[in-house]
Formats: C-alpha cells, sequence, structure tokens
C-alpha cells in the first residue's frame, strides 16, 4: 500500500478506538476503509485485521477503565471467556450463515435501541436504586456474553454498543459502569475471533499491529473522556453512533 493510504487506515483505526471506548461500534469506521483502501482484500482477512487491532484497543480501555471504575472482575472475566468461545464459534460460521439476512436484522435492533434510549432518557444516566443480586449479574453477563459473542464473530458491528445496552437496561447501570463492563466482555470476543482468524490465515499481522497502536491512542482519549463527562456524554455519543450504524447499514444493504 502506498503511504497515503496507510495514514487513511491508521486514522481510521485511531477514530475506531475512540468511538469503541465510549459506546462501541468502531467496527464500521475500520472495516469499510479497509475495503475500500485495499479492494482485493478478503471480506475475512479485513475482519481478522480489524479484531487485532480492536484487541489492542479494547484492551487499553478496560486498564484505563478498571483504575476509575469498580469491576466485578469474578463475574466479567468468565463473561470474557464465554464471549471468546462464542465468537470463535461466530468466526468459524461466518462462511457458512448468509449475512445479508443479519444486516436488516441489525438495523431493526439498533433502531429499536435509538427509540428506547430516546424514550427512556435516564436509562443509563444513574445507578439503579436496588441493585441487582449477583445471581441476576451473572446470570445477564453470561448470556449477553454468549449472545453477542457469537453475533461478534458472525458480523460484529455495534457490539460494543449492544452490551452497554443490555447491562444499562437489564441490570440498571449506568452508562460508565456499563461501558467498562462492556469492554472487558468485548475484549473477550475480540480474542476467541482473533485467534479462530488468525490460525485461519486471515489477519494480515503487520497492518494489523501499525492499526493496533493507532487504536490504543484513540481508545486511551475515548475512556479518558468517558469517564471525565460523565454518562450523559456517553448517552449523547451513543444516540449519534446508532444513527451512524444505522444509515451506514442501509446503504450497505440498499443503496
Amino acid at each position: 500500500m502506498l503511504l497515503g493510504d496507510w495514514a487513511v487506515l491508521l486514522v481510521a483505526a485511531a477514530a475506531a478506538g475512540w468511538v469503541d471506548a465510549v459506546v462501541g461500534g468502531g467496527g464500521l469506521i475500520i472495516l469499510p476503509t479497509l475495503l475500500l483502501v485495499a479492494p482485493g482484500i478478503a471480506p475475512q482477512t479485513a475482519l481478522g485485521t480489524n479484531k487485532m487491532a480492536a484487541l489492542a484497543g479494547t484492551a487499553t480501555a478496560v486498564l484505563t477503565f478498571a483504575r476509575k471504575v469498580p469491576m466485578q472482575w469474578k463475574v466479567l472475566v468468565p463473561g470474557g471467556v464465554i464471549a471468546a468461545i462464542t465468537a470463535a464459534c461466530g468466526a468459524a460460521a461466518v462462511s457458512l450463515i448468509d449475512r445479508e439476512l443479519f444486516i436488516p436484522m441489525v438495523m431493526v435492533v439498533l433502531v429499536g435501541v435509538a427509540i428506547f434510549v430516546t424514550l427512556r432518557p435516564k436509562v443509563g444516566l444513574t445507578m439503579a436504586t436496588h441493585p441487582p443480586t449477583r445471581r441476576k449479574v451473572i446470570l445477564v453477563v453470561a448470556l449477553a456474553s454468549g449472545l453477542i459473542g457469537l453475533y461478534d464473530g458472525l458480523l460484529g458491528p455495534g457490539t460494543g454498543t449492544f452490551l452497554i445496552i443490555t447491562f444499562a437496561t437489564l441490570l440498571g447501570t449506568e452508562f460508565v459502569r456499563a461501558a467498562a463492563m462492556a469492554k472487558v466482555v468485548n475484549c473477550g470476543s475480540n480474542v476467541g475471533a482473533l485467534l479462530y482468524l488468525g490460525a485461519t490465515g486471515h489477519v494480515l499481522w503487520g497492518l494489523g499491529a501499525g492499526m493496533a497502536v493507532a487504536n490504543i491512542a484513540g481508545a486511551v482519549v475515548g475512556s479518558r473522556m468517558a469517564l471525565a463527562k460523565g454518562a450523559g456524554f456517553v448517552r449523547v455519543v451513543l444516540l449519534v453512533v446508532v444513527v451512524v450504524m444505522v444509515v451506514r447499514l442501509g446503504w450497505q444493504q440498499f443503496a
């Protein structure tokens, strides 16, 4: 690739790291950019290279959030392991699934998320008055990790967003803490998908390493901004990203 192509991809990776750290959805920045800059790249290779960059960013976001946000490691780490396993299964099943069927479904879910967050302005802005029981936390994290982890391996866009909404809605968690929890699970799903795609030769390791560095820089800035500006800021960014994802997927599906 030319120097200009590298510059475009590194900027895209940094922007994706920022978005991912705040609300998720960074894959919708990196994947289209990869396919545009390198039109001959196989979709699986684009996905695998993206996972390498995304893993670096999510791991960095986890470390940044963990310094300020209480983390239930005994629940979240097993959740990350579950997500890794199901994401690997999803990545293995990509060639067997008609991905075109998923895009309209994802768009419907995202529109529902936008409507829900708009109509329920208090969701994610404060912690629930009555914290959920440990059993409920374990159940929600396990189910979200398994189902959304599988989706991450199959398709991917909006994984972090879906996790944040799930934790904020079902556990009464404010958005910043939900984002911190989501990063742990998303880190696991990235590991699982990357291991499978790397083992099957679908990762450009040199390009992925360069994009990983840029993604880390964006993740540091994004997670620090989320911590500094609070749940209201995350809510606004969440709505903006969801709208952009719907438009982007709609263009991809119907244009």
